[in-house]
């Protein structure tokens, strides 16, 4: 199964027009920024380090991504400016999550059209094998915050259960 089957629909804008699509969005613990080419090294090593790690990420796990055989770096690029044309067209968003007070790239956030007719929007979110810890309470904060702050109806996410105390959303992150 494709990653996104509901990429069908990307031929109209997954947001109305007049609303303001963030390309920043910052917590305590991680922010996520557009995915940019300025990423392309740091995606693709996040990514490549832990495949079946993420391909075991809720959300992920009967995709075709992440590849077993992985990527070049020029594949990488490819399919980052793919979501940067996406993101532009205001189709389709992703974002690079970042650990907070660095530049290293940790994970990413895909905000899609569902392919489902219950849901306008799908959350999937993934983070490096090494702070695993983090993908719950990532996952959890930003489909907060895309349930809160963007217009959408229904969301689809991926839910992973609470780790290690951490509550998510406003307040744990604020």
């Amino acid at each position: 199964m494709p990653l996104f089957p509901g990429w069908r629909s990307l031929a109209r804008s997954l947001v109305p027009d007049d609303f303001d699509v963030p390309t920043e969005w910052r917590t305590p613990v991680f922010r996520l920024e557009a995915l940019s080419e300025r990423h392309n090294e740091g995606d693709r090593e996040a990514w490549m380090s832990n495949i079946p790690f993420v391909q075991a990420t809720a959300g992920f796990a009967g995709t075709t991504w992440p590849p077993s055989e992985g990527m070049s770096l020029e594949e990488n690029m490819q399919s980052v400016r793919r979501h940067i044309r996406h993101f532009a067209a205001r189709v389709g968003f992703t974002y690079a999550v970042m650990q907070s007070g660095s530049d290293d790239v940790i994970g990413c956030v895909y905000l899609y059209p569902a392919a489902d007719d219950e849901h306008d929007c799908e959350v999937r979110t993934w983070v490096r094998a090494d702070l695993a810890v983090l993908d719950a309470p990532v996952h959890h904060a930003v489909t907060e915050w895309v349930e809160t702050a963007w217009p959408f109806q229904a969301v689809l996410s991926h839910p992973r259960p609470r780790h290690q105390g951490v509550t998510p959303g406003r307040d744990a992150w604020a």
